[in-house]
């Protein structure tokens, strides 16, 4: 069943800036889908259509396997699309992490029990049990992410959406980030779509990949499918990640060696490789 589609999507800002045109997408249950394109995509003005922030101006946006989103179900769909976008904030910050993690499921109608164990959990998905008594508007933007990562998180989405998750985090902040989108849809059998201009990273958070060019959807298909075309990469000013583009140029010379993505992967491939030339 399809978590999330959208059928013939169209967006137009005022003065006729045209943002999506014809956009088809389809996210399945427990899957990590990628979506990359330059700046100016249409990714963020995408994920605002997912749970009813931005309505299409033609097209739809349907939710559990056909259910479209209307003025009537909007609450609950935001409760069913979780989204965190590039540089979370909320108007007025709360005194502490832990009543801001608390805001949403309290605004849930939630009792007080239900939200308490929700924000524990959260607390310790994403290892931020130490913040719980800072001042949320005081922490580094690596800790902001995480706390506003939480916050959805308590109102247990079955689709989580990050635009850009890795902004603004250091090496060991993005390791630790994809590492816990990894774990959401076997441990916890959600859904996870985030953009992101590291292409790298795609092969390591993702099975399925969408690349946008101005407002359009201009091509799709696994990690691999998408990384064996250089020229649609090209076409939409990304480039294909360092690994895939060695391997491949190892490939044209003759080297005997297996296509890889990660770098656990290209390690394999390489020792594999070596081993057969011994």
């Amino acid at each position: 069943m399809h978590l999330l589609e959208t059928r013939g999507l169209t967006h137009t800002y005022r003065g006729d800036v045209r943002a999506l045109e014809g956009v088809n997408f389809v996210a399945g249950r427990k899957s990590r889908i990628a979506i990359i394109g330059p700046n100016g995509a249409g990714k963020s003005t995408l994920f605002k259509h997912f749970n009813g922030i931005l309505k299409p101006t033609s097209g739809e946006v349907l939710i559990r396997g056909g259910e479209p989103i209307t003025n009537e179900n909007v609450r609950e769909v935001r409760k069913f699309v979780g989204i965190v976008f590039q540089n979370p904030r909320r108007p007025d910050l709360l005194p502490t992490v832990e009543q801001d993690i608390a805001f949403g499921p309290i605004n849930l109608g939630l009792d007080e029990a239900t939200v308490a164990h929700r924000v524990e959990e959260a607390l310790r998905l994403l290892g931020i049990e130490g913040l719980r008594e800072r001042v949320p508007h005081h922490l580094s933007g690596g800790e902001k992410k995480r706390v506003a990562i939480a916050g959805i998180l308590a109102m247990e989405p079955q689709v989580l959406v990050l635009d850009e998750p890795t902004a603004g985090l250091d090496p060991p902040g993005v390791a630790d980030l994809v590492r816990f989108v990894n774990r959401l849809p076997e441990e916890y059998g959600m859904t996870v779509i985030f953009s992101t201009h590291h292409l790298d990273l795609v092969a390591e958070m993702a099975d399925y990949v969408y690349v946008m060019d101005k407002g359009r959807v201009v091509g799709s298909g696994t990690v691999g499918e998408v990384f064996a075309r250089p020229e649609l990469l090209a076409r939409t000013r990304l480039d294909v990640p360092p690994i895939p583009k060695l391997i491949r140029s190892l490939q044209e010379n003759d080297v005997a060696i297996d296509m890889a993505y990660t770098y656990e992967d290209a390690k394999k491939a390489f020792l594999e490789a070596y081993a057969r030339r011994r």
